[in-house]
């Protein structure tokens, strides 16, 4: 790319044409205060007023945000013009700012307060009305509180850019400008897919999950027998939390912690990762070799599936009626497990850590229950169980590595691991597909082609004399391109994976927040790593474990033998099934 010759602080540097002033000075060794510098490429419009800076034969100061670099350019930062500017520039932030900092559990990772910190602002130097304020905590997910809100229009792009939604958008006008959905109703009343990308790049705590920590809490001191699982992302990001860099697997310190905060069982959902896929990959040979609905699409991410409910409902014949792994656990908890221990079901109380908001609203769904009794009853993100950790005074760094429990549902395969990363239920489940077809196993246990973090990929594999076609998509505005094959009649694929958040799992609405100013040990390319880190924590643990093919374990064999016959039996349909419907939304 063509360079260009500029001035910073009176320094010559050259830098890239087409860069921002803001990106050029990051490059260059500078860090001008800002709102939209640290948010995966979803910027502001420069409203904010944040990273103003001189800029030599400009009228005026620049948002260096959105103000490109050209040929012989001067600029100055630390200018008294420029400082003092930055900083009333967030005072007037913080005049219409709810500033209950000490009950918001963004504390300690705001961006508000960052900047606020860096610039000299200080509080309550302008006073006035300040913008009406709606709550809206009427999802299992989500809550949004504008009072909180800056107008930064992160979550407006990211909503965009990752779904090709836009869920929301500035509703009024002038001081009554708010972020909301359409006519400022609840997310609960419009289609939104409850990912949580948006909760990702909210600066404040405008967005944030809805805590259920007091659910698990009450359980505890209820006396309920509390069982635990967490899914194969978590332990890819949780050390983040407690300054481990990005991507280092914590399993070991993870069920150490789990252990100590007195959950009396303490499970990995990747056993139920392995028991998904022998569900799904016969359901997916029995529609290949039956005349069933091709292609079968996964059903492992609730966003995807509200996405698909809202947007496809004339295609929810296509999906896998198999629940995703976290619910198959909890009714194999609720069932076998209760019989095997001899519990009543009514007395277990499942907890899953998860590293997605819309699990908790999947868990609430009708279909998520057997005989009125849910599968699962909580639902933590990776930040809630850090907070949880924190507590309880827990030095995470400190603890032993230790292992998960080990009766009835404690082994899982490599397999079960990589269901974290786009990618990875498509590679799973090849593994298995193959060796049912053809009663061998692939050569190479690692599928290449599936891997990667393209939009969009596609492979293809011989077994016997069968072409299987696969395709693999994360993010809905890819998702979008497939499904609009399909209802065109133009898909030539057998199986499609979808994931909902992009990357998957592993970059999931509930997991810690990535931001270079409060990352200061990582690399300055984290916002473009971050993703492949934590994938290669999951794809090292794959690759460390024994058994890498879900068929092989032990214990999901031993569940078919004991208790469910075999893969889409009747019982396991009882139990590991559920069905879809469209929804309001739908447009036929």
């Amino acid at each position: 790319m063509a360079k260009v010759n500029i001035k910073i602080e009176g320094v010559a540097y050259q830098v890239e044409e087409g860069l921002t002033i803001l990106e050029a000075a990051k490059a260059c060794g500078y860090e001008i205060p800002s709102l939209c510098a640290f948010n995966h490429g979803e910027c502001s419009n420069g409203s904010c007023r944040v990273c103003l800076v001189e800029v030599k034969g400009a009228r005026g100061l620049v948002a260096s945000c959105v103000y490109p670099v050209n040929e012989g350019m001067e600029i100055t930062i630390s200018s008294p013009k420029a400082a003092e500017a930055r900083r009333v520039s967030v005072e007037l932030l913080l005049s219409n700012h709810n500033q209950n900092c000490q009950q918001c559990d963004k504390n300690g990772q705001c961006e508000l307060l960052h900047v606020a910190s860096i610039t000299g602002a200080r509080e309550g130097r302008y006073q006035g009305v300040k913008t009406p304020v709606t709550v809206d905590e009427l999802t299992p997910s989500i809550i949004r509180d504008t009072s909180k809100c800056i107008l930064c229009g992160r979550c407006v792009a990211r909503c965009q850019n990752a779904h090709g939604m836009g869920i929301l958008g500035f509703e009024n006008r002038g001081f009554k400008t708010i972020v909301a959905p359409a006519e400022n109703r609840s997310m609960a009343n419009s289609p939104c897919i409850l990912c949580g990308q948006c909760v990702s790049v909210c600066p404040t705590g405008a967005l944030m999950e809805k805590s259920e920590i007091g659910k698990v809490d009450a359980a505890m001191k209820a006396g309920k027998h509390v069982v635990v699982q967490t899914a194969p992302a978590v332990r890819a990001a949780l050390g983040e939390e407690f300054g481990m860099p990005v991507g280092t697997a914590v399993t070991g310190k993870m069920v150490a912690a789990l252990k100590r905060l007195g959950f009396d069982k303490v499970y990995d959902t990747n056993f139920a990762a392995d028991l998904t896929i022998m569900e799904e990959g016969t359901e997916l040979l029995g529609r290949i070799q039956n005349g069933g609905t091709l292609p079968m699409i996964t059903s492992c991410s609730p966003g995807w599936i509200n996405y698909a409910e809202y947007n496809y409902g004339d295609l929810l014949g296509h999906l896998s009626s198999c629940k995703s792994p976290h619910q198959m656990q909890g009714a194999i908890i609720k069932s076998y497990y209760a019989e095997k221990n001899g519990l009543d079901p009514k007395d277990i109380f499942v907890v899953s850590i998860m590293p997605c908001t819309a699990k908790k609203d999947e868990k609430e769904r009708d279909q998520m229950q057997v005989d009125g009794i849910k599968d699962v009853d909580a639902v933590l993100t990776t930040r809630e169980l850090a907070r949880m950790i924190k507590r309880a005074g827990i030095i995470f760094n400190r603890l032993p590595d230790e292992e998960f429990d080990q009766d009835l549902m404690g082994d899982y395969t490599g397999a079960g691991v990589i269901f974290g990363v786009t990618g990875g239920v498509m590679e799973a489940a090849l593994r298995t597909v193959y060796f049912v077809l053809t009663g061998k196993e692939h050569e190479a246990i690692k599928f290449e082609a599936v891997r990667g973090f393209e939009g969009i990929r596609e492979a293809s594999l011989e077994i016997n004399d069968m072409t299987v076609n696969v395709a693999i998509a994360h993010g809905m505005k890819n998702a979008k391109v497939l499904l609009d094959e399909i209802r065109e009649g133009k898909s030539k694929y057998h199986f499609i994976e979808v994931m909902g958040c992009p990357g998957g799992c592993i970059a999931g609405g509930g997991q810690p927040i990535i931001r270079s100013c409060f990352l200061p040990n990582e690399d300055d390319d984290i916002l473009d790593t971050y993703k492949e880190k934590r994938a290669n924590a999951l794809y090292s643990e794959d690759e460390r474990q024994t058994l890498r093919q879900s068929h092989k374990n032990p214990q999901v064999q031993k569940l078919y033998e004991d208790f469910l016959g075999k893969p889409n039996s009747h019982k396991a349909h009882e139990l590991l099934h559920t069905t879809y419907e469209a929804r309001v939304g739908y447009n036929d």
